[in-house]
Formats: C-alpha cells, structure tokens, sequence
C-alpha cells in the first residue's frame, strides 16, 4: 500500500508528459481521434511507465509544480519535433500546389482542422498509412517511454536554452525543407520544363491561347509525374520518418542529462 502512494506522484507526472506528447505529435493529435480515446491511451501507458520504474520518492510541494511544468514542456517540446519534420509533407504540397496552380484552392484538413493544400492533403495521407504500415507510432511510443532515459522524472528542468539545442533545432528546420524539396522536386522541375515549353509554342504560334491551354496541360503532366515517381516519392517519405526518429532521438540527448 505503502508503494502504491509512492508511485501516485510518479504516475502524475508521467501522465502529463503522455497527454503534452500527445497534443502535439503527428497521429496521436489529430482531431479525428476520440478526445475520450487519447485521455484513456495516456492513462493506460501512463500506468504501465510508471510500474516499471525504480520507486521515487516525491513529495507534492513547490518543487513538485516545477516538476509538472519542466514534464509539460519536455512532452509539447518532443511532440513538436515530430510534428515540424512531419510538415515537410505540407510543405512539398504547397510547392508542388503553387506550381500547377492549385494554390487558389486549399482544403480544411480534419485531422488538424487547419487549411492544407490539395496535393499536400494527398501526400499527408499516403504518409499516415506508410507510418502506419511501418509500425511508425509504436516507434513514436517508443520515443516517449525512453526519453525518461535522457529527461529522467527527478530532472528539475531541460537544457532547453543551451546553445547545442539551438543548433539542433536550426539543422532540424533545414532537414526539413530539404526533404520537402526532395518530395516536390519532380513534379515541380517537370512543370516548370513544361511552362517553358509551353512560352516557346506561344511566341512560335501566336493565335493559339496559351493561357487557356496551359492550366490543363500542367495538371495532366503533374499527375502523370506523380503517378511514375509515385515509389521515388514514397521512399523519400521513409526517409522522411527516419529522420524524424532521429531528430527526436538528438533532441532528448541535448535537453536531458543522458
């Protein structure tokens, strides 16, 4: 009985870091998932961490509440990791978007309820299912079960501002937009190699309208490069989970004391 009030402060605190981690990270946030389901899986793991931890011994006092705030940030901080590699997607979406000209025309994404472009909502999609398929959200639990390595309970605060963590960050965001290039860089190089295919039929033949013909004609050749290097793209998207685990990963070393 005895052990079992000791492990109540401990399960708080592991609890507030499951329910910041899942307001933040891809798939355990999105608006589609019950708000009922996510409090009873954080709960539920909640339990689980904290029966397979050594005993603490906590007191519920002034030191306490910065551990509750320093749990809050470590959670939101890891999940956000996640989410800004994950947005490459939408990212890739937009360019390839604004480039056949469907940037005038964003939809309400119901996972975020954020507006996202019209190929952007597509690859968003096929991303969850290959994350899905590859097992991806055990990995992300994964994640949150061993941070308590880096970010142990008993650690009064993360290394937040540290130098090392700022530059992490900065590589993190060019990864990022890098591997968003890499997603759109074939439908947007051939779409641009049609438009100036497109300029040289409109000073060689001058009745024909170009700007009638050009839209469709764009449309048609972007979904015939997606549909070939649909495999290319959806390699790229693996990468693209890999180096959010490793991200999150690096990011835990800089902010805990592991």
């Amino acid at each position: 009985m005895e052990t079992l009030i000791m492990k109540i402060p401990v399960f708080i605190l592991v609890l507030v870091r499951l329910s910041a981690f899942f307001a933040t990270v891809p798939f355990f946030s999105y608006k589609t998932i019950p708000m009922q389901v996510k409090i009873g899986t954080a709960a539920l793991l909640a339990f689980a961490i904290a029966s397979s931890m050594e005993p603490v011994n906590l007191e519920i006092d002034g030191q306490y509440i910065l551990l509750v705030i320093k749990e809050v940030l470590v959670g939101l901080t890891l999940g956000l990791i996640a989410y800004i590699v994950m947005s490459a997607i939408q990212i890739a979406g937009g360019f390839i978007d604004f480039q056949i000209g469907f940037a005038i025309a964003n939809v309400i994404d119901p996972q975020t309820g954020t507006q996202s472009p019209l190929t952007g909502q597509f690859f968003n999609v096929i991303a969850l299912l290959l994350l899905l398929t590859a097992n991806g959200h055990h990995v992300l639990l994964d994640a949150i079960y061993y941070s308590y390595q880096f970010a142990p309970l008993t650690q009064t605060w993360p290394h937040l501002a540290a130098e090392n963590t700022t530059m992490l960050v900065i590589k993190i965001f060019a990864g990022t937009f890098a591997l968003a290039f890499q997603l759109a860089i074939p439908i947007v190089a051939t779409v641009f190699l049609t438009d100036l295919a497109l300029g040289i039929v409109a000073k060689t033949v001058p009745q024909l309208n170009i700007f009638v013909i050009g839209f469709p004609v764009k449309i048609l050749v972007a979904f015939i490069t997606l549909v070939v290097m649909f495999t290319v793209m959806s390699e790229v998207m693996q990468r693209l989970f890999k180096f959010m685990f490793v991200s999150m990963r690096q990011f835990m070393e800089m902010i805990g004391v592991g």
